[in-house]
């Protein structure tokens, strides 16, 4: 029973953090987001932040869902596109202040990098978490505050200020966060928002940098009364019940619970893992029908050997047509087969027969088609001129007709010779 469930239920990647126990470095993920998915119905697979892995995750497929939450600062390098007028001793003293956050992890940040952007190009569900949300808005070209308290907070009248961390209550720190109508997490937590008559909440959040510049794509959710945005998600990759899910929240819903205690603050806080996964589900059932192989039909041993016979009179056209020989006239009749074959079936489209010409299933000798073909390159060099003469848009949008039609073609074609070999075989 373990193995198959280990086979149905979907995968949520998680790359790990780096540590040091006994002198030696070790990879961790906080208990919570692995709970929280797993009670939900999907695996959490740990992607290990070691040299290398960056190359390797292909071999992490298949991916229906990443959840990226702790670690240390992004490398400023992958977002500063302007000064932060941050001094040397001012940048020296965020060292000191912050120093478990502040070392750069280079390949985690590269890990986790790849793995959003990966999510962005596939419309893979993707959940941040804090450092997650940040490395998020980074891939699609928004920037970071270096530090919020040297960059945004004095600059604020004190009554504006937040604390945002606190290291000597990590679990029990709180702060007031303004949410957004109409967005997932008005929904979530909507009965909490309702019960005290306000559009505020009181989060978790660990953390000295946050979003500078949105992302454009982007569309915010929350904000702390300094300003800061606390959550954001794209709207047009929004859809659970359709495998749509990229957001990215700033604080920690899932500490969000009652001191010694597993019972959250609000009700709403676990619906980001709830949503989260529901869209990871359905991502993977999406994948799976879009990947699913039809099992080949079954002839019986008359018709396999007809099957054969066909097959080989398809091939041997072909290699006349590719090779640009006369046939023998004692194997004339093995194209006999082929040519029965395409005339029985008057109701073949003009495009698989255009297809079937291609192969050279109907090829009676090498002149006539050596005709058409030389017909063929005539209108394709006429093709060659007037499209010379089109701009970017309008090819563009030949090309995007063309593989649309492409594809209903294929569709079709391959309907009609499943009920052409459905109808042989009754």
């Amino acid at each position: 029973m373990a193995a198959e469930l280990s086979i149905v239920l979907p995968r949520v990647l998680i790359v790990s953090r780096r540590t040091v126990r006994k002198n030696k470095f070790v990879d961790f993920v906080g208990e919570y987001h692995l709970d929280l998915i797993v009670s939900y119905g999907a695996v959490p697979v740990i992607v290990p932040r070691v040299t290398g892995v960056h190359m390797l995750l292909e071999s992490f497929e298949p991916i229906h869902g990443v959840l990226l939450c702790e670690g240390e600062d992004l490398d400023p390098s992958l977002y500063d596109d302007e000064p932060a007028n941050l001094s040397a001793e001012e940048i020296e003293e965020i060292r000191r202040q912050h120093a478990s956050d502040t070392a750069i992890d280079k390949e985690k940040d590269t890990i986790e990098l790849r793995l959003a952007k990966l999510c962005l190009e596939r419309n893979i569900p993707y959940l941040g978490i804090c450092r997650g949300s940040q490395v998020l808005n980074v891939a699609c070209g928004g920037t970071l505050y270096r530090d919020i308290e040297k960059e945004l907070s004095r600059n604020l009248p004190q009554n504006q200020r937040v604390i945002h961390i606190d290291y000597d209550n990590y679990d029990g720190h709180r702060h007031v966060v303004k949410i957004i109508e109409n967005t997932p997490l008005h929904h979530w937590f909507k009965n909490s928002l309702e019960e005290y008559d306000k559009m505020e909440i009181f989060v978790n959040s660990y953390h000295h940098q946050g979003v500078k510049k949105l992302a454009q794509r982007f569309v915010p959710m929350a904000f702390s009364p300094d300003g800061l945005i606390e959550g954001f998600y794209d709207p047009d990759a929004y859809n659970p019940e359709e495998g749509k899910f990229i957001m990215g929240l700033q604080f920690h819903p899932e500490r969000m619970r009652q001191s010694d205690t597993d019972e959250f603050d609000y009700p709403g806080c676990t619906f980001a893992y709830q949503e989260f996964v529901k869209a990871v589900v359905a991502y993977q059932k999406k994948l799976s029908s879009s990947t699913t192989v039809q099992n080949p039909i079954k002839l019986n041993q008359e018709m396999e050997k007809k099957r054969k016979i066909i097959v080989r009179s398809f091939s041997l056209a072909r290699n006349i047509y590719e090779g640009g020989h006369q046939i023998h006239s004692s194997k004339e009749s093995d194209l006999d087969a082929g040519a029965e074959f395409l005339e029985s079936n008057t109701a073949l489209s003009i495009q698989q027969e255009a297809r079937l010409i291609q192969m050279g299933a109907t090829i009676r000798n090498g002149c006539s088609y050596l005709e058409k073909l030389k017909m063929n390159e005539e209108r394709e060099g006429i093709a060659r001129k007037v499209m010379s003469k089109m701009s970017v848009e309008q090819l563009s949008d030949l090309k995007s007709f063309y593989n649309m039609m492409g594809q209903i073609c294929s569709e079709i074609l391959e309907r009609k010779l499943q009920d052409i070999v459905s109808e042989v075989a009754s």
